[in-house]
């Protein structure tokens, strides 16, 4: 606890434990808010506007960190209390030269940490204490089913503490860095645009269902495009939802568009999942 006090001490004094408390309490409205726009930015802003306000003496300064966070996020909700306190920390000290060190700092940790609490929430802890429950209530026995209550409520509670975990460790890494946050700005980009990059690759499923024959011989359009460059149709398909993006499409414009190319494609031939 006296470490934690000192971490809270050791910054530019702006926001107290209150203000950290508040703005952890505000994180617990999650998911609810999420639309395939901006993800959970607007969370962000709910959860940050008090201590941003504080921060910020000037309107325009406010105003430009809440578009920032206005940028498409989208995070597992119990591990993203980590990566929007470190965010808060960043511009307590900085102010709005942090803004893009901020920006790539969430869009570098958003998809490791949603891995890491998608498999452990999601996945590992219900599979487990579920198979507990449902073998104890088998024999009449009850506890099962109050540990896997008590445990995701101790998980839930603890989110707040994460909050503040994520503060602290902004701090440390603001000071830390020093005159080194142009070089960490630089990684965090980096890192952001590489996972980026994993997640285009992994996840969007738009193949060519195209075949050719000639004498005789069978010949894939997929494969053709799998040797000039690996998932070149879904790298092509983002770039063209970017470029659309920019010229001001909204995103469920986008969203209806690419469903009506890929049905006619489908019902053509030309594509396949």
């Amino acid at each position: 606890m006296s470490n934690k006090k000192e971490n809270l001490k050791n910054n530019s004094g702006i926001l107290t434990k209150k203000d950290l408390i508040i703005a952890s309490l505000r994180h617990y409205i999650g998911i609810s808010t999420y639309n395939y726009d901006s993800g959970l930015a607007s969370t962000v802003v709910w959860e940050q506007y008090p201590a941003l306000r504080k921060i910020y003496s000037n309107d325009d300064d406010l105003i430009a960190s809440i578009n920032n966070h206005f940028k498409f996020y989208n995070c597992h909700p119990w591990l993203s209390a980590i990566i929007t306190g470190a965010t808060l920390a960043m511009e307590e000290k900085d102010g709005k030269k942090s803004l893009e060190a901020v920006q790539n700092l969430k869009a570098g940790l958003m998809g490791p940490f949603s891995g890491i609490g998608d498999t452990i929430t999601w996945v590992m802890l219900p599979t487990i204490l579920g198979a507990i429950a449902g073998s104890m209530g088998k024999q009449g026995n009850s506890f099962g089913m109050w540990l896997f209550v008590i445990i995701f409520f101790m998980l839930f509670v603890l989110r707040s503490y994460l909050y503040i975990f994520g503060y602290n460790q902004g701090v440390n890494l603001i000071t830390s860095l020093g005159d080194k946050l142009h070089a960490f700005t630089d990684s965090i980009s980096v890192l952001g645009l590489t996972v980026i990059g994993g997640i285009i690759s992994s996840t969007i499923n738009f193949k060519l269902a195209l075949e050719f024959n000639q004498g005789g011989v069978k010949l894939s359009g997929q494969d053709v495009l799998n040797q000039l460059m690996p998932s070149l149709l879904p790298v092509a398909l983002v770039a063209f939802l970017y470029y659309m993006l920019k010229k001001g499409f909204k995103m469920t414009t986008l969203i209806l568009t690419v469903i009506v190319i890929a049905m006619i494609g489908a019902a053509l031939g030309i594509f396949k999942a």
